[in-house]
């Protein structure tokens, strides 16, 4: 079922696109929208030279949204200008054109994990969690997300803040939560010792779930969809490859393993960072809770297993 946030584009407005971004003499051979995405539109573009690139175009200003998506488009074409320049060797697409909520990216090689669920992906996931490794080395100025979204001097204050931002989006959208706010806002409270200890804002994907992240041939070759990135912790990105898991439960995971061999480091999955992990579990599943409206879903299992998912992380992080 399309998002209400999808623009629905024809092959003429995709045309059109092309030579807003590249100039009237570039050509369209060929070009089709590509499917999983939830937020924007997404095309494949292939120009008469036999150039690929993908096109994606965020909701116009008169759609109603959350208020973390504000300037998503934007935001991912910073990640992946910001990854490409200071991290090569993680494989990102490079922005071709920025437009105001759109962009071209080139086109990465391979196909989503969640294509191929029967496949081994062992050396992937391996592979991704040392690219995450390297991500998380980039330091912000600010925890959080950036622009004009909930952001503080320090991550207790920020997570607080994203947690609060999508309570009142709740509100705003009817929602009805599985656990009452004040429970939720009392559990991020009595955690705030343990959030403190994060002191450096790591940039952080956040959503890496298998339909992100694209290989071939048992080689990672790409990061996608870096619009929902912010600076913080660097367990956050421990939450979505494990998705509907819990990564502390699997500490012999490869992406686990990955991400130990290129830090240099075991992975210690003490009580700290084993509520903090709830924690960034409880405000994903809580933000795919708050998300059904805007985005038009009628799945059954976001009403009743994402609620006991949910409710399970608060549980955890008491």
């Amino acid at each position: 079922m399309r998002s209400p946030t999808q623009p629905e584009l024809t092959p003429e407005d995709v045309v059109g696109k092309v030579r807003e971004a590249f100039g009237p003499d570039v050509t369209v051979a060929e070009c089709a929208e590509l499917a999983g995405g939830g937020f924007a539109a997404v095309w494949r573009v292939r120009l008469s030279g036999g150039r690929d690139m993908v096109l994606k175009v965020g909701p116009g200003p008169e759609v109603p949204l959350l208020g973390y998506e504000q300037g998503m488009i934007a935001c991912e074409a910073a990640y992946f200008r910001l990854v490409g320049e200071r991290l090569p060797q993680v494989p990102v697409p490079r922005v071709l054109h920025h437009g105001d909520g759109w962009l071209f990216t080139t086109y990465l090689p391979g196909r989503p994990l969640s294509a191929d669920r029967g496949a081994g992906h062992d050396g992937v996931r391996e592979q991704l969690g040392a690219a995450l490794a390297a991500v998380h080395t980039v330091t912000g100025g600010r925890f959080g997300y950036t622009g004009p979204r909930p952001s503080a001097a320090n991550w207790a204050d920020a997570f607080a803040a994203m947690v609060d931002g999508l309570l009142a989006d709740a509100v705003a959208w009817h929602v009805a939560l599985p656990v009452p706010a004040d429970a939720l806002r009392a559990v991020v409270a009595r955690n705030a010792a343990a959030l403190a200890a994060v002191e450096r804002p790591a940039l952080v994907h956040f959503d890496l779930w298998d339909g992100n992240v694209l290989a071939a041939g048992g080689r990672l070759t790409g990061l996608v969809d870096g619009e929902r990135h912010l600076y913080g912790d660097p367990l956050v990105d421990f939450v979505s490859p494990l998705l509907r898991r819990r990564v502390e439960d699997e500490p012999d995971h490869p992406f686990v393993r990955g991400y130990a061999a290129a830090t240099g480091a075991p992975v210690v999955f003490d009580r700290s960072v084993r509520r903090r992990l709830a924690l960034y579990r409880m405000y994903l599943y809580l933000l795919m809770t708050v998300e059904v409206p805007s985005r038009g879903i009628t799945d059954e299992w976001r009403r009743t297993g994402l609620a006991r998912l949910l409710a399970e992380e608060v549980a955890l992080a008491s």
